[in-house]
């Protein structure tokens, strides 16, 4: 029987052979080297096989590279599939680990998902080797190792862009399942390195010794070589930054991840690549696995093999700009652009999400009587504490004051506003003496006539910031002679103050009965301090601004720091989220204020870590796929560009993918102006544009999940606000940043809890030196191509109307402009038949446009033009 199964082997391993083609006779030599214009990686043999000897980067004043070289594989196999049950955790100490909570039901099955053994790396049995031997095929080297149950073979090379391809494959000979780990390039300590990222999951700058902490919440390196799963990495690639400044990244061809929608379904679940810090001895190096041991296309009978292909890249870099290589070099995400068309523009969705919101019936607007107050809001249907579906939520106060302001609409006058302003003063605590001038809660549950937090009774002090400093300090832009507002700001401002700690920090929560402390093993990584910053901008007073100062120096030495943040939804226990991207603009705001470099420097880093929450995988194509009855392009669903809720371990991206509300797109463009790093600017296009797959057809409100599809609103109605105010963000962004400045509408403050997209409309603005509002105006006037967006502003003064054109495409387009010349004459009040017509490019310069009406405009890609329409 052995010499049977000995023969068997020995014929697998000719098969092999003539299968991959005629190779060459091994060679003798001790030492083998791969090399380009710009980098070298010799290997020598050693007792164990052929070993990396050193790696050698090639340029003006290269610093020597000192790495740990090594050069093990790694190939982890299981005879059964692996146990997918959860295993027991302890800490430090040797106490049992219990996280979470149970009454997160959002989170509890995640956190199981993630702590099998396959995840915490200890399925399986790993073998670790060194080839054996090589062959030189041309500008590759293949190494080559047989044992008793493999055969492996790997091609290295180093291509054009200076990357080390390298191809493993490894036939079985036996039955089983199978992973293989890319191999150990270097190896570094624990304890002796700048950075390390798996990008959307973890970061930081030290090993985090917090087994929760570090994996949860993606504050620094866990200390167990654990694996992240791709359905929440944002790049398939994980980077280390070594003590001397080289960055190392590792990572996975195009089409090794998961395709979030394959055979015409969600398939945003299945594994098929795990992303670590470490290799499975626990040192210190970037390592992938593919595929998943006992997942999809890991199981193996004997004399079957698979495929493993992936890259290196070694910079003598910041761990950003090797990020950046892997997003734009490798996963082409520049291209997304070129593919996308736009079925229609931002403007015209405005315009429908304007009719939802003052329409009772399909915006879910509600309104009760609340202690002599008639209180109103939409209703909300997702997961809050004690709610008995009975929740009502009012999402962007600013949003909505900016569209009554630029509509003149008399629902939103009349109705809309005052129940949303009596909800806002309901909102405020003023009877408990600890909580007095904090806010209530964010939701309002009508059964029980109360207001509550979203997963327990207890009190934050960003609720106050959010739902008290931000919402009452955008109101009172528009409504500035409002006293009894003015009194809820500082009675909100003072509580707040009160709260912070000597250290500059704040509590994540109070228990409204017993005032203690809550949620002690985390601290506020969130930008609390923005609230004090909104109080002084509106007051004077400076003790605000003091305040402000002193948290914000705080978050910097410890959040930003460290690269640790904090979320701000509740249902998920505060997992990181889109609140790091909105401290971005909060220290911006307050260079802005004080004109002090460290908040700019501070705001930068943290955004080009918030670039690791936009997912650039899998390439978006033209593949055609079905969506229920829709055929569709496979990039117009694509989840590229689309930036997460909440992602790494435990986040909603798990199961529903990232979100369509895209509130960062307009502060990427402002940081593309700061920065000029085109990746802000191709992730704020990408996120906004050509969209409208996501968007349902009746109403206009996009969804807000990417794996519902277009199916709209569904819980969620109060988003549709959000949705307004960022796309009105994001377009005067572009038209800030394409005028070079010389359009600018005056930015208020910052929404709450989704994201930094700001209000406008509350004060004029400058268009070529002319002052000018901003108006939303139906049924004025038709463009013939829909990848163009517009903006309406009006020169009172002049009886002048100007249109701002946007090309939002990457192509030169020729549109059709049509303008209702009714409407145009009431807007201008004038009954003159006289109408002037002109252009203005770019830099302002006016030409003659000829026929007014209807006529032929040409935009260059992702251009401007101005027309401007005088009366008399």
């Amino acid at each position: 029987m052995a010499g049977t199964q000995s023969l068997y082997k020995s014929l697998l391993i000719v098969q092999f052979l003539l299968i991959t083609s005629c190779s060459l006779l091994a060679q003798n030599n001790s030492e083998v080297a791969i090399s380009d214009k710009k980098l070298s990686v010799k290997w020598h043999m050693t007792k164990d096989g052929y070993k990396i000897s050193s790696i050698d980067l090639y340029g003006k004043s290269m610093p020597a590279l000192e790495l740990d070289t090594d050069g093990e594989y790694t190939v982890l196999y299981s005879a059964s599939k692996p146990d997918t049950a959860a295993q027991p955790l302890k800490d430090g100490k040797g106490n049992s680990i219990i996280f979470p909570e149970p009454e997160y039901r959002y989170v509890v099955g995640k956190w199981r998902e993630s702590t099998d053994s396959v995840s915490l790396n200890t399925a399986g049995t790993a073998y670790h080797f060194y080839p054996e031997r090589y062959e030189k095929r041309g500008d590759s080297i293949l190494f080559i190792k047989e044992n008793s149950e493999f055969y492996i073979r790997s091609s290295w090379k180093i291509d054009n862009n200076s990357d080390i391809r390298v191809s493993v494959t490894v036939k079985s000979f036996k039955e089983g399942y199978i992973s293989v780990a890319t191999p150990s390039l270097i190896k570094e300590k624990q304890s002796d390195f700048q950075w390390a990222v798996v990008p959307g999951v973890w970061q930081g700058k030290a090993v985090n010794p917090d087994f929760v902490n570090a994996f949860a919440y993606g504050q620094g390196i866990p200390a167990i070589p654990v694996l992240a799963k791709e359905r929440t990495a944002a790049a398939l690639t994980s980077i280390l930054t070594n003590k001397n400044g080289i960055s190392l990244a590792v990572t996975a061809e195009p089409g090794t991840g998961r395709d979030p929608w394959a055979d015409n379904k969600v398939s945003q679940g299945e594994w098929l690549l795990g992303l670590s810090s470490m290799n499975r001895k626990g040192e210190l190096t970037p390592t992938l696995y593919h595929p998943v041991l006992g997942g999809k296309k890991s199981y193996l009978k004997a004399g079957d093999s698979l495929v493993f292909n992936f890259r290196y890249t070694i910079q003598n870099d910041h761990w950003y700009s090797v990020y950046k290589h892997v997003v734009n070099n490798i996963y082409k995400f520049p291209d997304f652009l070129r593919l996308k068309k736009t079925k229609e523009s931002l403007s015209a969705r405005l315009l429908r999400l304007y009719n939802y919101v003052i329409n009772d019936s399909t915006s879910r607007w509600r309104n009760f009587e609340y202690k002599d107050l008639l209180i109103g809001a939409q209703e909300y249907l997702g997961g809050v504490h004690d709610s008995e579906k009975d929740a009502i939520k009012n999402a962007d106060y600013g949003a909505m004051w900016m569209l009554s302001n630029l509509t003149d609409d008399s629902i939103l006058m009349s109705s809309r506003l005052p129940q949303a302003l009596d909800f806002k003063y309901a909102q405020q605590n003023t009877s408990d003496s600890f909580l007095r001038g904090a806010a209530a809660g964010q939701y309002y549950l009508h059964k029980s006539k109360r207001f509550t937090e979203e997963w327990g009774p207890y009190t934050e002090p960003i609720a106050t910031t959010y739902y008290m400093l931000l919402d009452i300090g955008n109101i009172l832009l528009f409504e500035p002679n409002h006293p009894q507002l003015k009194n809820e700001l500082i009675l909100a401002a003072d509580w707040l103050l009160n709260k912070i700690k000597s250290d500059g920090s704040w509590e994540i929560a109070y228990d409204n009965t017993t005032y203690q402390p809550l949620f002690t093993d985390q601290l506020d990584y969130r930008p609390t301090f923005y609230g004090l910053l909104v109080a002084y901008r509106l007051t004077g007073d400076k003790k605000y601004l003091d305040g402000a100062v002193k948290g914000a120096g705080w978050f910097i030495d410890n959040a930003v720091s460290n690269a640790y943040f904090l979320g701000v939804c509740g249902d998920t226990r505060f997992a990181p989220d889109f609140a790091t991207g909105q401290s971005v603009q909060a220290l911006l705001d307050l260079y802005d204020c004080t004109k002090n470099e460290k908040y700019k420097k501070a705001a930068l880093t943290v955004a080009q870590i918030y670039t690791t929450s936009v997912y650039t995988h899998p390439i978006p194509s033209e593949k055609k796929k079905m969506v229920e009855s829709r055929v569709v392009y496979d990039w117009e669903i694509s989840q590229v560009g689309l930036s997460f809720e909440h992602g790494g371990i435990i986040g909603s991206a798990n199961s529903h993918g990232p979100i369509l509300l895209a509130s960062h797109a307009g502060m990427f463009v402002r940081l593309f102006q700061i920065t000029n790093d085109s990746l802000f600017l191709n992730m704020a296009r990408a996120a906004a544009w050509a969209r409208d797959a996501f968007v349902d057809p009746a109403t206009g409100v996009a969804s807000y999940y990417w794996n519902a599809m277009n199916k709209g609103a569904g819980p969620f109605p109060h988003h549709a606000w959000w949705q307004i105010g960022w796309i009105t963000d994001y377009l005067i962004a572009e038209t800030y940043l394409r005028s070079a400045g010389k359009i600018d509408f005056p930015a208020g403050f910052i929404t709450p809890k989704v994201g930094p997209h700001k209000t406008y409309g509350f004060t004029e603005g400058k268009l070529y030196g002319k002052k000018v509002k901003i108006k939303m105006i139906p049924d004025l006037i038709h463009l013939s191509d829909e990848s163009v967006d517009y903006i309406t502003a009006i020169d009172a003064t002049e009886n002048t109307t100007y249109f701002i054109l946007l090309n939002n495409s990457v192509n030169t387009l020729e549109t059709t402009f049509n303008i209702n010349p009714d409407q145009l004459k009431r807007i201008l009040n004038s009954s003159s038949k006289k109408l002037k017509t002109s252009y203005l490019n770019e830099s302002g310069k006016e030409k003659s446009l000829g026929a007014l009406y209807e006529s032929k405009i040409v935009l260059p890609p992702s251009g401007m033009l101005t027309i401007k329409v005088k009366a008399g």
